[in-house]
């Protein structure tokens, strides 16, 4: 009985001394965290969840409180050392790690920024981000998520199923693709890459070679956008954005597949953050046999983005984007023999740094520089078929070459450099109902181009803007914006867009929101360089040519239904193009004349000559029906249709029937449209995607006369697995059932193209 009171008596007396540190610790007062967040425009933000806990103790307590809708909130906190942070969609999250003394009280007003890679705001329809129901602008978002889970890995792969595009792509595997929005020329989109122009000057961005490693988003602004973005934006503007680094764990990701055409691809993503310091980099290799002879293709990626914050309003951000394809081009083989030969090789390079910062209150300046550089690389060193006949004018000049009755494998040696490098400054003073952006742009343009008779070309432009917004009204959204370029060739334009985004109605249950948007905008194309200077051929450069323009206005309602289960957007759209450049063949009128078909002089000009003129007219109208719906928990639904009604209008130095005045515009479908499946299931995901097109007025340019390039239908598929946590299987099938098509004419587009592969990823954590 003594021996059981003396353990007591120990158990009591260790309980007592060891609670005394814990007694004495929930006596210390507690600390507290307290202040008011605000947007951009000052205004308060309520439902931000603010929260902290123990630095050394990821799984320990959580501390948590909500903003009220002024801004403001409050936290108590036992003293310690917290890491706490701030989050509400679409706000960039933030984070601080503070040591907390008892009793003390500190007070943290924070301004939150929209986060540029967050699905409900829109980067590039405006001066300034905006969210996605307040832009004017007709503009589609594409998340990582969408990209993942369609397994896509080309910009063609995921941007064909988008509303209002069209691609045409000039053979299976690295041949030219060519991009239309709704119904402009492939050059009349401006495409960025993290703020960065990558168009050669003047010209078409070939998106064979794009990959989506590193792509977090792109954003797609359908409407003439030249009055934020200048000379190549007439009928829209495409935009990618590049991955940040958000843990302090770092997150990577590994992949590999494989499949049919001994394709093989793999590579991977390493983020992570360290302090003010975040990073994102990823590397791809893809190599693939292809379907026929000839049709090789390898693709490189290299990419990288990386930021510093000096404070919660000082950020500094680089990125970098690398991609390198080999292709082997058989050629138009529906209708002449593989050119067995002939290779295209592209590099394209860009590079972008931006300094936001504010300046009191209100004031909001951003710097900005950027250069690309595109590396084109055509030749043919050897023939492998020839025009057989003792009066051919396409001799045999290699033993192999393969005899046709009228086609012609020439050799040649094209190489294109082009470099556009640029300087932009802009500040913009931000009130709660009101923005105004002025800006300034200085940018340089070389070409090095081996069949034109200089050596290098260049070319300095210089533009200034402005842009407001005004929101007189909760449920009203205007903007208003001018631009006046001056280009080393054609001068001055002016150039300005308007748009208004209206709320019509707020609503729950089975009829949701009703809003209603209405935009106009002005668009120029500068000419190419090889439409300015005089070739080696004989042709002659126009340097009176003036910009080729677009006058765009479209309108459109968008209704959520059914609890916001589903979105329905429809849209018309009218473009009219006009100074549209054409080339024609100056041939000398007959004695005694001593004119030329042109009907033009100039001194030392060859009695025939090429040479370009701002002739042709064209017009685009139309729809474009979306329709977006959560069918179930596990089922979402997406689907649109375009129809396109583009017109020739005036075209007096049409070369081939196709370009006629009366036709649709080439290689434009009168009417597409997709619909996609996507189901997840515990761990299975899976993509079920189709996607239609009807028949095109197109050429063969081979002076066949065909004209018109049949329609056709494909269906794509992809699912994953996920094993654990971190490791899934992955399968993709592109033309699932082997439909053979062309996206342009004479070039046959891929059959069924199966991989399967590994997917390793660490989701990182702070």
């Amino acid at each position: 009985m003594k021996k059981l009171s003396f353990s007591a008596s120990i158990l009591a007396l260790l309980f007592f001394v060891l609670a005394i540190p814990a007694f004495s610790q929930s006596q210390l007062p507690d600390a507290h965290v307290l202040g008011a967040l605000t947007d951009p425009s000052g205004a308060g933000i309520g439902s931000v969840r603010v929260t902290a806990r123990l630095e050394a103790a990821a799984s320990a307590q959580l501390w948590s409180a909500t903003s009220t809708t002024d801004g403001a909130y409050h936290l108590s906190l036992p003293p310690g050392r917290y890491v706490i942070h701030f989050s509400r969609d679409p706000f960039a999250p933030r984070e601080f790690t503070w040591d907390l003394s008892p009793g003390e009280s500190r007070t943290l007003d924070l301004r939150l920024e929209l986060e540029r890679l967050s699905s409900s705001v829109v980067v590039t329809a405006e001066a300034e981000p905006v969210l996605r129901p307040q832009s004017t602008a007709p503009t589609d978002v594409i998340t990582r998520e969408v990209i993942d889970q369609r397994q896509a890995v080309s910009i063609p792969d995921l941007l064909q199923f988008s509303t209002g595009l069209t691609f045409a792509r000039t053979g299976a595997n690295g041949g030219t693709s060519s991009l239309f929005l709704d119904g402009g020329n492939s050059n009349f989109t401006k495409v960025l890459v993290d703020g960065a122009p990558i168009n050669p000057p003047g010209g078409a961005v070939d998106f064979s070679v794009l990959t989506l490693d590193n792509v977090d988003k792109v954003e797609i602004v359908r409407g003439a956008e030249s009055a934020l973005y200048g000379t190549d934006a007439v009928s829209g503007v495409v935009q990618l954005f590049s991955h940040r680094g958000t843990t302090r764990i770092p997150s990577v990701t590994l992949f590999g597949d494989g499949g049919s055409y001994a394709n093989g691809r793999g590579g991977g993503q390493f983020s992570g953050l360290l302090g003010a310091f975040d990073y994102s980099g990823a590397a791809s290799y893809l190599e693939t046999d292809g379907q026929g002879p000839n049709d090789a293709f390898l693709n490189r990626a290299v990419t990288g983005n990386f930021g510093y914050a000096f404070s919660d309003t000082n950020h500094l951000r680089l990125t970098l984007r690398n991609n390198t394809s080999d292709a082997g081009i058989p050629g138009q083989t529906v209708f002449e023999p593989p050119s067995l030969h002939q290779q295209y090789d592209q590099k394209l390079f860009s590079a972008s740094a931006r300094w936001e910062f504010v300046s009191g209150d209100h004031w909001h300046y951003q710097l900005s520089g950027s250069e690309s550089y595109t590396h084109q690389h055509s030749f043919n060193p050897e023939q492998s078929f020839y025009i057989g006949g003792s009066n051919s004018f396409c001799p045999q000049t290699n033993p192999d070459a393969v005899a046709t009755t009228q086609f012609c494998n020439y050799t040649y040696d094209d190489l294109y450099n082009y470099n556009r490098a640029g300087f932009s400054a802009q500040t913009t003073y931000i009130l709660r109902d009101f923005a105004a952006t002025a800006g300034y742009q200085y940018e340089v343009e070389n070409g090095s181009i081996s069949y034109l008779a200089q050596t290098h070309v260049r070319r300095n432009n210089q533009a200034g803007f402005l842009d407001f917004r005004y929101l007189p009204h909760p449920r009203i959204s205007l903007n208003l914006g001018v631009r006046a370029e001056a280009n080393g060739n054609f001068g001055t334009r002016v150039v300005p867009r308007a748009g208004a985004s209206l709320a019509l109605r707020y609503g729950r249950g089975f009829w949701g929101d009703t809003r209603y948007r209405v935009f106009y905008g002005v668009g120029i194309k500068e000419p190419r360089f090889d439409q300015l200077y005089t070739d080696q051929f004989g042709d002659i450069g126009n340097p009176s040519l003036k910009p080729e323009a677009s006058k765009n206005w479209s309108t459109g309602i968008e209704q959520k239904l059914a609890n916001d289960r589903v979105k329905v957007t429809a849209e018309y759209f009218s473009n009219r193009f006009y100074n549209i450049i054409s080339f024609a063949f100056c041939s000398a009128l007959p004695p005694p004349s001593t004119g030329n078909t042109c009907g033009i002089s100039l001194p030392g000009a060859p009695p025939g000559f090429g040479y370009y003129f701002n002739t042709d007219l064209a017009r685009a109208r139309g729809t474009n029906i979306a329709v977006e719906a959560r069918a179930t928990k596990w089922l979402f639904v997406t689907g649109n249709y375009t129809y396109d009604d583009s017109l020739i209008l005036k075209s007096p130095n049409a070369y081939d029937p196709s370009l006629i005045p009366g036709n649709r515009l080439a290689r434009r479908p009168p009417n597409s449209g997709s619909i996609t499946f996507t189901g997840t299931f515990h761990r299975f995901n899976a993509t079920l995607a189709g996607y239609f097109t009807g028949q095109r007025t197109d050429s063969d340019f081979l002076g066949l006369g065909y004209t018109r390039n049949p329609g056709y239908a494909r269906i794509d598929m992809a699912a994953s697995y996920n094993v654990t946590r971190s490791l899934a299987f992955t399968a993709r099938a592109t033309n699932l059932f082997d439909k053979q098509y062309q996206d342009a004419l004479g070039y046959p587009a891929l059959g069924r193209d199966y991989r399967f592969g590994l997917r390793y990823q660490f989701a990182g954590h702070n």
